[in-house]
Protein backbone atom coordinates (compact mmCIF):
# COMPACT_ATOMS: atom_id res chain seq x y z
CA UNK A 1 0.00 0.00 0.00
CA UNK A 2 1.40 3.40 -1.02
CA UNK A 3 1.65 6.29 1.40
CA UNK A 4 0.05 8.75 -1.03
CA UNK A 5 -2.54 8.35 -3.79
CA UNK A 6 -4.60 10.85 -5.79
CA UNK A 7 -7.59 10.48 -3.45
CA UNK A 8 -5.50 11.67 -0.50
CA UNK A 9 -5.56 15.19 -1.94
CA UNK A 10 -9.37 15.22 -1.94
CA UNK A 11 -9.47 13.72 1.53
CA UNK A 12 -6.93 16.24 2.79
CA UNK A 13 -9.00 19.23 1.72
CA UNK A 14 -12.04 17.83 3.49
CA UNK A 15 -10.30 16.89 6.75
CA UNK A 16 -8.11 20.01 6.81
CA UNK A 17 -11.20 22.16 6.31
CA UNK A 18 -12.89 20.49 9.28
CA UNK A 19 -9.84 21.16 11.45
CA UNK A 20 -9.48 24.73 10.16
CA UNK A 21 -13.07 25.50 11.17
CA UNK A 22 -12.27 24.17 14.66
CA UNK A 23 -9.21 26.43 14.82
CA UNK A 24 -11.29 29.45 13.79
CA UNK A 25 -13.76 28.56 16.55
CA UNK A 26 -10.97 28.21 19.10
CA UNK A 27 -9.59 31.60 18.14
CA UNK A 28 -13.01 33.29 18.25
CA UNK A 29 -14.22 31.71 21.50
CA UNK A 30 -10.91 32.05 23.34
CA UNK A 31 -10.64 35.71 22.44
CA UNK A 32 -14.24 36.92 22.77
CA UNK A 33 -15.71 34.64 25.42
CA UNK A 34 -12.68 33.84 27.57
CA UNK A 35 -10.49 36.90 26.96
CA UNK A 36 -7.29 34.98 26.21
CA UNK A 37 -4.29 37.11 25.31
CA UNK A 38 -2.32 36.55 22.10
CA UNK A 39 0.53 35.20 24.19
CA UNK A 40 -1.69 32.60 25.83
CA UNK A 41 -3.59 31.66 22.66
CA UNK A 42 -0.71 31.59 20.18
CA UNK A 43 2.07 30.72 22.58
CA UNK A 44 0.40 27.98 24.60
CA UNK A 45 -3.01 26.77 23.35
CA UNK A 46 -2.32 26.43 19.62
CA UNK A 47 1.11 24.75 20.00
CA UNK A 48 -0.63 22.20 22.24
CA UNK A 49 -3.27 21.68 19.55
CA UNK A 50 -0.49 21.14 17.00
CA UNK A 51 1.21 18.47 19.13
CA UNK A 52 -2.03 16.57 19.71
CA UNK A 53 -3.05 16.56 16.03
CA UNK A 54 0.44 15.75 14.80
CA UNK A 55 0.77 12.75 17.13
CA UNK A 56 -2.69 11.38 16.39
CA UNK A 57 -2.83 11.92 12.63
CA UNK A 58 0.60 10.35 12.09
CA UNK A 59 -0.37 7.35 14.22
CA UNK A 60 -3.63 6.72 12.35
CA UNK A 61 -1.84 7.11 9.00
CA UNK A 62 0.79 4.57 10.11
CA UNK A 63 -1.98 2.29 11.38
CA UNK A 64 -3.73 2.36 7.99
CA UNK A 65 -0.49 1.71 6.10
CA UNK A 66 0.41 -1.16 8.42
CA UNK A 67 -3.09 -2.66 8.16
CA UNK A 68 -3.00 -2.47 4.37
CA UNK A 69 0.43 -4.11 4.21
CA UNK A 70 -0.49 -6.89 6.63
CA UNK A 71 -3.74 -7.68 4.79
CA UNK A 72 -2.30 -7.29 1.31
CA UNK A 73 -4.68 -4.44 0.46
CA UNK A 74 -4.25 -1.02 -1.10
CA UNK A 75 -7.58 0.56 -0.15
CA UNK A 76 -7.33 1.01 3.63
CA UNK A 77 -8.37 4.49 4.77
CA UNK A 78 -6.95 6.02 7.97
CA UNK A 79 -9.33 6.93 10.75
CA UNK A 80 -10.10 10.68 10.58
CA UNK A 81 -8.97 12.55 13.68
CA UNK A 82 -9.12 16.08 15.06
CA UNK A 83 -10.49 18.47 17.67
CA UNK A 84 -13.70 17.28 19.32
CA UNK A 85 -16.36 19.86 18.39
CA UNK A 86 -18.79 19.06 21.20
CA UNK A 87 -16.02 19.01 23.81
CA UNK A 88 -14.73 22.32 22.46
CA UNK A 89 -18.04 24.00 23.29
CA UNK A 90 -18.47 22.07 26.55
CA UNK A 91 -15.01 23.08 27.78
CA UNK A 92 -15.56 26.73 26.84
CA UNK A 93 -19.07 27.21 28.20
CA UNK A 94 -19.31 24.60 30.97
CA UNK A 95 -15.78 24.71 32.39
CA UNK A 96 -13.65 27.69 31.38
CA UNK A 97 -16.31 30.42 31.28
CA UNK A 98 -17.65 29.54 34.76
CA UNK A 99 -14.04 29.40 36.03
CA UNK A 100 -13.34 32.82 34.54
CA UNK A 101 -16.49 34.33 36.03
CA UNK A 102 -15.71 32.86 39.44
CA UNK A 103 -12.14 34.19 39.27
CA UNK A 104 -13.39 37.62 38.21
CA UNK A 105 -15.86 37.69 41.11
CA UNK A 106 -13.05 36.73 43.49
CA UNK A 107 -10.88 39.59 42.23
CA UNK A 108 -8.21 37.37 40.64
CA UNK A 109 -5.43 39.19 38.82
CA UNK A 110 -5.67 37.09 35.64
CA UNK A 111 -9.08 35.36 35.32
CA UNK A 112 -8.35 34.24 31.75
CA UNK A 113 -5.33 32.25 32.87
CA UNK A 114 -7.36 30.58 35.61
CA UNK A 115 -9.98 29.67 32.99
CA UNK A 116 -7.24 28.16 30.81
CA UNK A 117 -5.95 26.11 33.74
CA UNK A 118 -9.46 24.80 34.41
CA UNK A 119 -9.59 23.75 30.75
CA UNK A 120 -6.27 21.94 31.12
CA UNK A 121 -7.63 19.95 34.06
CA UNK A 122 -10.74 19.02 32.08
CA UNK A 123 -8.61 17.94 29.13
CA UNK A 124 -6.35 15.81 31.31
CA UNK A 125 -9.42 14.17 32.82
CA UNK A 126 -10.88 13.48 29.39
CA UNK A 127 -7.59 12.04 28.15
CA UNK A 128 -7.28 9.69 31.11
CA UNK A 129 -10.83 8.44 30.62
CA UNK A 130 -10.30 7.96 26.88
CA UNK A 131 -6.97 6.14 27.31
CA UNK A 132 -8.00 4.00 30.29
CA UNK A 133 -11.46 3.41 28.89
CA UNK A 134 -10.00 1.68 25.86
CA UNK A 135 -10.03 -1.48 27.99
CA UNK A 136 -13.67 -1.18 29.16
CA UNK A 137 -15.37 0.71 26.32
CA UNK A 138 -17.25 -2.30 25.02
CA UNK A 139 -18.56 -3.12 28.50
CA UNK A 140 -19.78 0.47 28.95
CA UNK A 141 -21.47 0.46 25.55
CA UNK A 142 -23.30 -2.80 26.31
CA UNK A 143 -24.76 -1.60 29.61
CA UNK A 144 -25.81 1.95 28.71
CA UNK A 145 -28.71 2.42 26.30
CA UNK A 146 -27.72 4.08 23.05
CA UNK A 147 -30.55 6.59 23.49
CA UNK A 148 -29.00 7.71 26.80
CA UNK A 149 -25.55 8.23 25.30
CA UNK A 150 -26.64 9.94 22.09
CA UNK A 151 -29.42 12.07 23.58
CA UNK A 152 -27.05 13.54 26.14
CA UNK A 153 -24.58 14.43 23.42
CA UNK A 154 -27.41 15.83 21.32
CA UNK A 155 -28.57 18.12 24.13
CA UNK A 156 -25.17 19.80 24.03
CA UNK A 157 -25.15 19.85 20.23
CA UNK A 158 -28.65 21.31 19.95
CA UNK A 159 -28.20 24.00 22.60
CA UNK A 160 -24.58 25.01 22.69
CA UNK A 161 -23.77 24.44 19.00
CA UNK A 162 -26.87 24.55 16.81
CA UNK A 163 -28.92 27.26 18.52
CA UNK A 164 -25.91 29.49 19.13
CA UNK A 165 -24.83 29.32 15.50
CA UNK A 166 -28.42 29.61 14.31
CA UNK A 167 -28.54 33.00 16.04
CA UNK A 168 -25.29 33.93 14.34
CA UNK A 169 -26.59 32.74 10.96
CA UNK A 170 -29.61 35.03 11.18
CA UNK A 171 -27.54 37.89 12.58
CA UNK A 172 -25.48 37.80 9.35
CA UNK A 173 -28.05 36.36 6.92
CA UNK A 174 -26.29 37.07 3.62
CA UNK A 175 -23.26 35.01 4.57
CA UNK A 176 -25.02 32.65 6.94
CA UNK A 177 -28.01 31.60 4.87
CA UNK A 178 -26.11 31.36 1.59
CA UNK A 179 -23.44 29.05 3.02
CA UNK A 180 -26.10 27.09 4.90
CA UNK A 181 -27.84 26.46 1.57
CA UNK A 182 -24.63 25.00 0.12
CA UNK A 183 -24.04 22.77 3.14
CA UNK A 184 -27.64 21.52 3.15
CA UNK A 185 -27.52 20.91 -0.60
CA UNK A 186 -24.36 18.78 -0.50
CA UNK A 187 -24.78 16.97 2.82
CA UNK A 188 -28.55 16.58 3.12
CA UNK A 189 -29.17 16.41 -0.63
CA UNK A 190 -26.33 13.88 -1.02
CA UNK A 191 -24.87 15.55 -4.14
CA UNK A 192 -21.43 16.85 -5.03
CA UNK A 193 -20.15 19.68 -7.15
CA UNK A 194 -18.68 18.96 -10.55
CA UNK A 195 -14.92 18.73 -10.51
CA UNK A 196 -15.14 16.83 -7.20
CA UNK A 197 -14.99 20.03 -5.17
CA UNK A 198 -15.88 19.26 -1.53
CA UNK A 199 -19.13 20.92 -0.49
CA UNK A 200 -17.54 22.29 2.66
CA UNK A 201 -14.78 23.92 0.63
CA UNK A 202 -17.34 25.56 -1.67
CA UNK A 203 -19.35 26.81 1.34
CA UNK A 204 -16.32 28.32 3.07
CA UNK A 205 -14.98 29.83 -0.16
CA UNK A 206 -18.35 31.40 -0.90
CA UNK A 207 -18.60 32.58 2.70
CA UNK A 208 -15.21 34.27 2.49
CA UNK A 209 -16.16 36.05 -0.74
CA UNK A 210 -19.48 37.26 0.68
CA UNK A 211 -17.82 38.36 3.92
CA UNK A 212 -15.43 40.58 1.98
CA UNK A 213 -18.15 41.91 -0.32
CA UNK A 214 -20.46 42.80 2.58
CA UNK A 215 -17.70 44.32 4.71
CA UNK A 216 -17.52 41.62 7.39
CA UNK A 217 -13.90 40.90 6.51
CA UNK A 218 -11.19 41.71 7.24
CA UNK A 219 -12.14 41.13 10.85
CA UNK A 220 -9.82 43.77 12.31
CA UNK A 221 -8.39 47.10 11.25
CA UNK A 222 -4.74 46.12 11.15
CA UNK A 223 -3.14 43.36 9.14
CA UNK A 224 -1.32 40.99 11.53
CA UNK A 225 2.45 41.32 11.62
CA UNK A 226 4.72 38.71 10.07
CA UNK A 227 4.58 35.08 11.08
CA UNK A 228 6.59 33.96 14.09
CA UNK A 229 7.54 30.53 15.36
CA UNK A 230 5.90 29.27 18.54
CA UNK A 231 7.68 26.16 19.79
CA UNK A 232 5.56 23.77 21.90
CA UNK A 233 6.67 23.85 25.54
CA UNK A 234 5.38 21.55 28.30
CA UNK A 235 3.19 23.42 30.79
CA UNK A 236 3.91 21.25 33.81
CA UNK A 237 3.96 24.18 36.23
CA UNK A 238 0.54 25.39 35.12
CA UNK A 239 -0.86 21.87 35.37
CA UNK A 240 0.35 21.53 38.95
CA UNK A 241 -1.15 24.92 39.79
CA UNK A 242 -4.36 23.98 37.98
CA UNK A 243 -4.88 20.76 39.95
CA UNK A 244 -4.21 22.57 43.20
CA UNK A 245 -6.91 25.10 42.31
CA UNK A 246 -9.81 22.72 42.91
CA UNK A 247 -10.96 22.62 39.27
CA UNK A 248 -11.17 18.83 39.17
CA UNK A 249 -13.84 18.73 41.88
CA UNK A 250 -15.66 21.83 40.65
CA UNK A 251 -16.11 20.50 37.12
CA UNK A 252 -16.18 16.77 37.82
CA UNK A 253 -19.79 16.56 36.66
CA UNK A 254 -18.71 17.80 33.21
CA UNK A 255 -15.35 16.05 32.92
CA UNK A 256 -16.49 12.48 33.59
CA UNK A 257 -19.55 12.32 31.30
CA UNK A 258 -17.80 14.17 28.47
CA UNK A 259 -14.82 11.81 28.72
CA UNK A 260 -17.18 8.84 28.53
CA UNK A 261 -18.96 10.28 25.52
CA UNK A 262 -15.68 10.92 23.73
CA UNK A 263 -14.70 7.33 24.44
CA UNK A 264 -17.95 5.77 23.24
CA UNK A 265 -18.21 8.12 20.26
CA UNK A 266 -14.75 7.14 19.08
CA UNK A 267 -15.65 3.47 19.54
CA UNK A 268 -18.73 3.93 17.36
CA UNK A 269 -16.63 5.60 14.66
CA UNK A 270 -14.22 2.66 14.69
CA UNK A 271 -17.24 0.39 14.20
CA UNK A 272 -18.35 2.62 11.32
CA UNK A 273 -14.93 2.15 9.70
CA UNK A 274 -15.23 -1.62 10.09
CA UNK A 275 -18.64 -1.52 8.41
CA UNK A 276 -16.94 0.27 5.50
CA UNK A 277 -14.38 -2.53 5.20
CA UNK A 278 -11.47 -1.30 7.35
CA UNK A 279 -11.06 -3.20 10.59
CA UNK A 280 -8.71 -1.60 13.12
CA UNK A 281 -7.74 -2.94 16.54
CA UNK A 282 -10.03 -1.20 19.02
CA UNK A 283 -7.77 -0.87 22.07
CA UNK A 284 -4.77 0.86 20.43
CA UNK A 285 -7.09 3.06 18.37
CA UNK A 286 -8.94 4.31 21.45
CA UNK A 287 -5.80 4.48 23.58
CA UNK A 288 -4.07 6.66 20.99
CA UNK A 289 -7.00 9.04 21.02
CA UNK A 290 -6.52 9.38 24.78
CA UNK A 291 -2.77 9.85 24.39
CA UNK A 292 -3.41 12.62 21.86
CA UNK A 293 -5.68 14.41 24.32
CA UNK A 294 -3.13 14.05 27.14
CA UNK A 295 -0.42 15.40 24.84
CA UNK A 296 -2.68 18.35 24.08
CA UNK A 297 -3.01 19.25 27.77
CA UNK A 298 0.66 18.61 28.48
CA UNK A 299 1.65 21.25 25.92
CA UNK A 300 -1.07 23.79 26.69
CA UNK A 301 -4.20 22.91 24.71
CA UNK A 302 -7.46 22.87 26.67
CA UNK A 303 -9.37 20.93 23.99
CA UNK A 304 -9.68 17.12 23.67
CA UNK A 305 -9.26 15.25 20.41
CA UNK A 306 -11.42 12.53 18.91
CA UNK A 307 -11.72 9.99 16.13
CA UNK A 308 -14.03 11.78 13.72
CA UNK A 309 -17.23 10.53 12.24
CA UNK A 310 -17.17 10.13 8.45
CA UNK A 311 -14.56 7.45 7.69
CA UNK A 312 -16.77 5.83 4.98
CA UNK A 313 -17.01 9.19 3.22
CA UNK A 314 -13.25 9.75 3.14
CA UNK A 315 -12.75 6.16 1.97
CA UNK A 316 -15.29 6.58 -0.84
CA UNK A 317 -13.47 9.77 -1.84
CA UNK A 318 -10.31 7.70 -2.41
CA UNK A 319 -8.38 8.82 0.69
CA UNK A 320 -5.99 6.29 2.18
CA UNK A 321 -3.12 7.03 4.61
CA UNK A 322 -1.59 10.14 3.06
CA UNK A 323 -4.51 12.49 3.73
CA UNK A 324 -3.94 12.07 7.46
CA UNK A 325 -0.23 12.90 7.08
CA UNK A 326 -1.02 15.99 5.00
CA UNK A 327 -3.53 17.13 7.60
CA UNK A 328 -0.94 16.74 10.36
CA UNK A 329 1.56 18.88 8.45
CA UNK A 330 -1.04 21.54 7.60
CA UNK A 331 -2.38 21.96 11.14
CA UNK A 332 1.11 21.98 12.64
CA UNK A 333 2.22 24.71 10.24
CA UNK A 334 -0.87 26.83 10.93
CA UNK A 335 -0.60 26.50 14.71
CA UNK A 336 3.16 26.92 15.17
CA UNK A 337 3.90 29.76 12.74
CA UNK A 338 1.22 32.26 13.76
CA UNK A 339 -0.42 31.78 10.37
CA UNK A 340 -3.81 31.39 12.03
CA UNK A 341 -3.76 35.10 12.93
CA UNK A 342 -3.63 35.96 9.22
CA UNK A 343 -6.36 33.44 8.41
CA UNK A 344 -8.59 34.85 11.16
CA UNK A 345 -7.98 38.36 9.80
CA UNK A 346 -9.15 37.36 6.34
CA UNK A 347 -11.66 34.62 7.15
CA UNK A 348 -14.36 35.41 9.73
CA UNK A 349 -15.70 32.39 11.56
CA UNK A 350 -19.07 33.16 9.96
CA UNK A 351 -17.68 31.79 6.67
CA UNK A 352 -17.55 28.32 8.21
CA UNK A 353 -20.39 28.50 10.69
CA UNK A 354 -22.79 26.62 8.40
CA UNK A 355 -20.54 23.55 8.76
CA UNK A 356 -20.64 23.82 12.55
CA UNK A 357 -24.41 24.30 12.49
CA UNK A 358 -24.67 21.21 10.30
CA UNK A 359 -22.54 19.23 12.77
CA UNK A 360 -24.93 20.15 15.57
CA UNK A 361 -27.97 19.19 13.52
CA UNK A 362 -26.48 15.85 12.44
CA UNK A 363 -25.54 14.91 16.00
CA UNK A 364 -29.09 15.69 17.13
CA UNK A 365 -30.64 13.76 14.26
CA UNK A 366 -28.33 10.80 14.90
CA UNK A 367 -29.78 10.36 18.38
CA UNK A 368 -33.13 9.52 16.79
CA UNK A 369 -31.79 7.63 13.77
CA UNK A 370 -29.35 5.38 15.63
CA UNK A 371 -31.64 4.59 18.57
CA UNK A 372 -34.49 2.07 18.31
CA UNK A 373 -37.61 3.78 17.02
CA UNK A 374 -39.63 3.00 20.13
CA UNK A 375 -36.98 4.75 22.29
CA UNK A 376 -37.69 8.13 20.66
CA UNK A 377 -39.41 9.42 23.81
CA UNK A 378 -36.25 8.63 25.81
CA UNK A 379 -34.20 10.65 23.34
CA UNK A 380 -36.48 13.64 23.83
CA UNK A 381 -36.25 13.30 27.62
CA UNK A 382 -32.46 13.18 27.34
CA UNK A 383 -32.35 16.27 25.13
CA UNK A 384 -34.23 18.51 27.55
CA UNK A 385 -31.60 19.02 30.31
CA UNK A 386 -29.00 20.17 27.76
CA UNK A 387 -31.36 22.69 26.22
CA UNK A 388 -32.35 23.84 29.72
CA UNK A 389 -28.70 24.35 30.65
CA UNK A 390 -28.16 26.42 27.53
CA UNK A 391 -31.25 28.46 28.43
CA UNK A 392 -29.84 29.11 31.91
CA UNK A 393 -26.59 30.27 30.32
CA UNK A 394 -28.52 32.66 28.05
CA UNK A 395 -30.53 34.02 31.00
CA UNK A 396 -27.37 34.77 32.97
CA UNK A 397 -25.71 36.32 29.94
CA UNK A 398 -28.75 38.60 29.61
CA UNK A 399 -28.50 39.63 33.25
CA UNK A 400 -24.82 40.49 32.84
CA UNK A 401 -25.57 42.41 29.64
CA UNK A 402 -28.09 44.42 31.65
CA UNK A 403 -25.37 45.43 34.11
CA UNK A 404 -25.71 42.84 36.86
CA UNK A 405 -22.75 40.93 38.20
CA UNK A 406 -19.28 42.24 39.16
CA UNK A 407 -19.46 46.02 39.15
CA UNK A 408 -23.26 46.03 39.44
CA UNK A 409 -25.98 44.34 41.46
CA UNK A 410 -24.84 40.87 42.49
CA UNK A 411 -26.74 37.74 41.56
CA UNK A 412 -28.81 36.51 44.51
CA UNK A 413 -31.90 34.51 45.42
CA UNK A 414 -34.02 37.61 44.80
CA UNK A 415 -33.70 36.80 41.09
CA UNK A 416 -35.86 33.71 41.55
CA UNK A 417 -38.89 35.72 42.62
CA UNK A 418 -38.40 38.29 39.85
CA UNK A 419 -38.29 35.61 37.17
CA UNK A 420 -41.29 33.85 38.71
CA UNK A 421 -43.38 37.00 38.14
CA UNK A 422 -43.26 36.18 34.41
CA UNK A 423 -43.94 32.47 35.11
CA UNK A 424 -40.27 31.68 34.41
CA UNK A 425 -39.07 29.17 37.00
CA UNK A 426 -35.41 29.98 36.71
CA UNK A 427 -34.71 28.09 39.93
CA UNK A 428 -35.38 24.86 38.02
CA UNK A 429 -33.13 25.99 35.17
CA UNK A 430 -30.25 26.81 37.51
CA UNK A 431 -30.69 23.43 39.22
CA UNK A 432 -30.79 21.57 35.89
CA UNK A 433 -27.67 23.35 34.69
CA UNK A 434 -25.47 21.79 37.36
CA UNK A 435 -24.59 18.25 36.36
CA UNK A 436 -27.01 18.33 33.43
CA UNK A 437 -24.94 15.74 31.55
CA UNK A 438 -25.50 13.24 34.37
CA UNK A 439 -29.18 14.25 34.53
CA UNK A 440 -29.64 13.76 30.81
CA UNK A 441 -28.02 10.33 30.74
CA UNK A 442 -29.89 9.04 33.80
CA UNK A 443 -33.32 10.31 32.75
CA UNK A 444 -32.91 8.92 29.24
CA UNK A 445 -31.62 5.57 30.50
CA UNK A 446 -34.42 5.23 33.04
CA UNK A 447 -36.97 6.14 30.35
CA UNK A 448 -35.60 3.37 28.12
CA UNK A 449 -35.94 0.95 31.02
CA UNK A 450 -39.55 2.06 31.60
CA UNK A 451 -40.36 1.64 27.91
CA UNK A 452 -38.94 -1.89 28.09
CA UNK A 453 -40.85 -2.47 31.38
CA UNK A 454 -37.61 -3.14 33.22
CA UNK A 455 -38.77 -1.27 36.29
CA UNK A 456 -36.01 -2.52 38.59
CA UNK A 457 -33.42 -1.20 36.14
CA UNK A 458 -35.21 2.15 36.02
CA UNK A 459 -35.23 2.25 39.82
CA UNK A 460 -31.46 1.61 39.87
CA UNK A 461 -30.78 4.54 37.51
CA UNK A 462 -33.02 6.84 39.54
CA UNK A 463 -31.40 5.75 42.81
CA UNK A 464 -28.06 6.72 41.26
CA UNK A 465 -29.54 10.15 40.50
CA UNK A 466 -30.57 10.47 44.14
CA UNK A 467 -27.04 9.65 45.29
CA UNK A 468 -25.49 12.13 42.87
CA UNK A 469 -27.90 14.78 44.11
CA UNK A 470 -26.82 14.06 47.68
CA UNK A 471 -23.25 14.88 46.66
CA UNK A 472 -24.29 18.07 44.87
CA UNK A 473 -22.86 16.87 41.56
CA UNK A 474 -26.41 17.12 40.25
CA UNK A 475 -28.61 20.15 40.92
CA UNK A 476 -26.61 21.65 43.77
CA UNK A 477 -25.94 25.31 42.99
CA UNK A 478 -25.00 28.53 44.72
CA UNK A 479 -24.95 32.18 43.69
CA UNK A 480 -21.77 34.14 43.07
CA UNK A 481 -21.83 37.87 42.24
CA UNK A 482 -22.16 37.14 38.52
CA UNK A 483 -23.02 33.47 38.07
CA UNK A 484 -24.50 30.30 39.53
CA UNK A 485 -21.95 27.56 40.25
CA UNK A 486 -21.94 24.02 41.54
CA UNK A 487 -22.33 23.65 45.30
CA UNK A 488 -21.03 20.33 46.57
CA UNK A 489 -23.31 19.21 49.36
CA UNK A 490 -26.74 17.59 49.69
CA UNK A 491 -29.27 18.93 47.21
CA UNK A 492 -32.05 17.50 49.36
CA UNK A 493 -35.21 18.33 47.38
CA UNK A 494 -33.88 16.63 44.26
CA UNK A 495 -32.37 13.71 46.17
CA UNK A 496 -35.74 13.05 47.78
CA UNK A 497 -37.54 13.51 44.45
CA UNK A 498 -35.39 10.95 42.67
CA UNK A 499 -35.72 8.55 45.60
CA UNK A 500 -39.50 8.86 45.33
CA UNK A 501 -39.29 8.12 41.60
CA UNK A 502 -37.22 5.04 42.36
CA UNK A 503 -39.80 3.85 44.88
CA UNK A 504 -42.56 4.29 42.30
CA UNK A 505 -40.59 2.06 39.92
CA UNK A 506 -40.06 -0.56 42.61
CA UNK A 507 -43.78 -0.53 43.47
CA UNK A 508 -44.70 -0.80 39.80
CA UNK A 509 -43.78 -4.49 39.88
CA UNK A 510 -46.84 -5.14 42.05
CA UNK A 511 -49.31 -2.37 41.20
CA UNK A 512 -49.36 -2.18 37.37
CA UNK A 513 -50.12 -4.53 34.50
CA UNK A 514 -49.50 -4.32 30.73
CA UNK A 515 -51.96 -2.14 28.79
CA UNK A 516 -50.75 -2.06 25.18
CA UNK A 517 -54.28 -1.78 23.84
CA UNK A 518 -54.73 1.66 25.36
CA UNK A 519 -51.63 3.07 23.65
Amino acid sequence: MRWFVRGDVDGFFGLALDNLVQLLLIDALCRTVLGFSDELLYGRVLPGVAVSLLVGNLFYAWQAKRTGDSEGRTDVCALPYGINTVSLFAHVFLVMLPAKLAATAAGAEDPARIAWQAGLVATIGSGLIEAGGAFVAEHLRRHTPRAALLATLSGIALGFISLGFLFRTFAHPIVGLTTLAVVMLTYFGRVRFKGRLPGGLVAVGLGIALAWITGMAPTSEAIPSGASLHVPVPVIGDLIEAFSGGHLVAYFSVIVPMGLFNLVGSLQNIESAEAAGDRFAVKPSLAMNGVGTLAAAGFGSCFPTTIYIGHPGWKAMGARAGYSVLNAVFVTAVCLTGTLAHIVWAVPVDAGMAIVLWIGMVITAQAFQASPKHHAAAVVVGLLPGVAAWGALMAKAGLRAAGMGPGGDAFSESLLAEFAKSDTWIHGAFALEQGFIFTSMILAASTVAIIERKFATAATWLAAASVLSLTGLMHGYAFTPGDTVIALGPAWPWAVGYAAMALVMVAATWVVEPDDAGH
